[in-house]
């Protein structure tokens, strides 16, 4: 126990220290639970409503200079990491392996309905902020459904973004897929719950039984604030003890997830060992309970190679990603069940294919959008595209 307290402190310590340097890096100058005690109801003083984070957020973007990558920056970041000398190609790697990658039938639909969010965190792998106002359309949210309404083998509904709660076809993606009797996930950035235009939102989450996935990359103040904006830590704090008061994470049906992603050049640690942490902390400091916590390996691109490349570390992190790739994660990988759809409505293997602009390979060149399909089905022979990027998913015990 105290070995692994000392541990994750001291990979917060490293989150909070590649934080700052990535900071300044960029700054204008450079362009299954068991069932457990629901916590106590918030004091009442926890419950005055809060302003918006918006205007903080775009007030510290404008300080530090955080711009939104063009289409054509994220696929040069893409093609420099594909040229990184001495690395052998991935699907050289695949075949070395015995693995094929070939897809199966989509078990996971995941949307990408906006990249607008309230947030601008220095790690989002997606770029979203309050200047994004890239959004889905409800003709794109509708076609989407009804591929889903024509795809049996679909299980599972999962919502992205941005802050996907922040797109006016939130509330008819969580109702139309539960009605198809469907799990629907919500990549919950937490402090969403608490902007002043989401009133009732945790009661609506609860009600339609969504899963929540939320990210809390540590569980210190501090390493939280440097990598995801001032005074997010606390609202943060503030939504799971929401979560928790509706049932979430109590062993009551309502699940709820968090997510841990490392910042500096190294893989997560053991899952186990740190959720043990995490529970611990959360529950011992702040009485908050969850159900699992998931470790994603950082991948090479968009912000964090321009952050390994600004360290001279570039080639040293997809060393440690060549050197710890594990064959026995290839049968689970997500590209092979998922279908990742864009917010204008373009169709991808992955939510980071989607984000470096690396499309199916079809014939005739063109992307693939859902209205080129009526069910995931069509997409079987379509051959799932990879890149050097996906060292990150088969790395150690693969990014879960």
């Amino acid at each position: 126990g105290g070995g692994v307290g000392l541990m994750t402190s001291v990979l917060c310590v490293a989150i909070a220290i590649a934080t700052f340097v990535l900071r300044r890096r960029f700054s204008p100058s450079q362009p299954t639970s068991t069932s457990v005690a629901r916590p106590a109801v918030p004091d009442i003083e926890d419950l005055k409503p809060l302003k918006s984070l918006i205007p903080q957020t775009v007030r510290e973007m404008k300080e530090q200079g955080v711009v939104p990558y063009t289409k054509q920056e994220r696929e040069a970041l893409l093609a420099e990491l594909v040229d990184t000398p001495g690395l052998p190609k991935f699907s050289s790697k695949l075949s070395e392996a015995g693995s094929d990658l070939k897809r199966t039938s989509t078990v996971v639909f995941q949307a990408n309905i906006g990249l607008y969010c309230n947030q601008a965190c220095t790690h989002c792998h997606v770029d979203s902020s309050p200047l994004r106002k890239e959004m889905m359309s409800k003709e794109v949210t509708d076609k989407c459904l009804d591929v889903i309404r024509n795809s049996p083998s679909i299980r599972v509904v999962d919502l992205t973004g941005g802050a996907p709660e922040l797109n006016r076809e939130f509330r008819h993606w969580v109702t139309s897929c539960r009605e198809m009797g469907l799990q629907v996930i919500d990549r919950c950035n937490l402090t969403v719950l608490l902007e002043p235009n989401q009133d009732g939102l945790v009661s609506f989450l609860a009600s339609h039984q969504v899963k929540i996935i939320a990210s809390l990359p540590c569980y210190l103040e501090d390493n939280v604030d440097s990598q995801r904006g001032s005074s997010v830590f606390t609202r943060s704090i503030r939504a799971l003890k929401m979560l928790n008061a509706a049932g979430y994470g109590c062993g009551e049906g309502l699940e709820l997830d968090l997510v841990y992603n490392p910042t500096g050049v190294h893989l997560p640690p053991g899952q186990a060992g740190l959720e043990a942490a995490y529970k611990k902390q959360l529950k011992t400091e702040y009485g908050i309970v969850f159900d699992a916590l998931h470790c994603i390996t950082n991948m090479p691109i968009n912000r964090f190679h321009e952050f390994l490349k600004a360290e001279d570390k570039l080639e040293e992190y997809m060393e440690i990603l060549v050197n710890a790739f594990n064959p026995q994660t290839c049968a689970g990988l997500m590209c092979r069940d998922y279908v990742s759809v864009k917010w204008d409505g373009d169709v991808f293997d992955c939510d980071f294919n989607q984000q470096v602009e690396l499309p199916p390979k079809v014939s005739g060149g063109k992307n693939l959008s859902v209205f080129d399909i009526e069910c995931t089905d069509d997409l079987l022979r379509v051959p799932i595209a990879t890149s050097q990027h996906c060292y990150g998913c088969t790395a150690g015990a693969g990014s879960a």
